[in-house]
C-alpha cells in the first residue's frame, strides 16, 4: 500500500483578509470542504462562529461565507433578570441568492407584546430593505465590522431603547446560478 504523504494549504478567507492553513492530500481534495473558524478575537469577546464553504479556482484555494452564528454563551451572558427579549428568523433577498436572518433584540426594561411585536416588525422591514441591492458577500462583511448592527439600533431605538441588538444568525439559505 502506498504511503500517502498529507500537507498544509493555504486557503484565502477574502471576508476577513487573511489565509487559513488546511490539511489534505492535494489541492484539488479541498473542493466543496468546509472550514469552520472561532471569530471571537476578531469580534473582541463576543463569541462568534463562522463556517465557510472553499472552492479551488486556477490553482487557489478561497472559503465563501456558508454561515454566521453568536455562540449560545455569549447570548445567556447578556440576558439580565427584568428586561425582554426579541428574536425572529425571516429570509431575505439579496442580490446573489437569499440569506436567513435571526436576529437577536434585548429591552431595556420589560415590556409588553405590542412593543416586542412593533420591534419584530420594524427589524424585518428594516433588513429587507436593507439586503435587497447587497450581495452576499457585503452583507456578511457588514455584519463583522457590526454596520447593520449600528444602523439597525438607531432605526429601533425610535421603537423603543434596546440594549442589545445583535444578527444571532446569518446563513446563505440559496445562490443564484449564473
Amino acid at each position: 500500500m502506498a504511503n500517502i504523504k498529507k500537507k498544509f494549504f493555504e486557503v484565502e478567507v477574502p471576508l476577513l483578509g487573511e489565509t487559513s492553513s488546511v490539511y489534505a492530500v492535494e489541492l484539488e481534495n479541498l473542493q466543496g470542504r468546509h472550514l469552520k473558524l472561532d471569530l471571537t478575537r476578531i469580534f473582541r469577546g463576543k463569541g462568534v462562529e463562522a463556517s465557510f464553504d472553499i472552492n479551488v479556482v486556477d490553482g487557489k484555494a478561497v472559503a465563501k461565507p456558508k454561515m454566521m452564528r453568536l455562540l449560545p454563551y455569549f447570548i445567556r451572558r447578556m440576558i439580565r433578570k427584568r428586561s425582554s427579549y426579541v428574536e425572529d428568523s425571516f429570509v431575505v433577498d439579496v442580490s446573489d441568492g437569499k440569506l436567513r436572518i435571526k436576529p437577536f433584540l434585548i429591552t431595556r426594561k420589560e415590556v409588553s407584546r405590542a412593543v416586542r411585536n412593533a420591534l419584530r416588525v420594524a427589524t424585518i422591514e428594516f433588513l429587507k430593505d436593507y439586503c435587497k441591492d447587497k450581495s452576499t458577500e457585503d452583507v456578511f462583511s457588514d455584519v463583522i465590522q457590526s454596520k447593520i448592527q449600528k444602523l439597525m439600533l438607531t432605526r429601533l431605538k425610535k421603537v423603543y431603547p434596546l440594549a442589545l441588538c445583535e444578527i444571532r444568525h446569518l446563513e446563505v439559505e440559496k445562490v443564484k446560478e449564473e
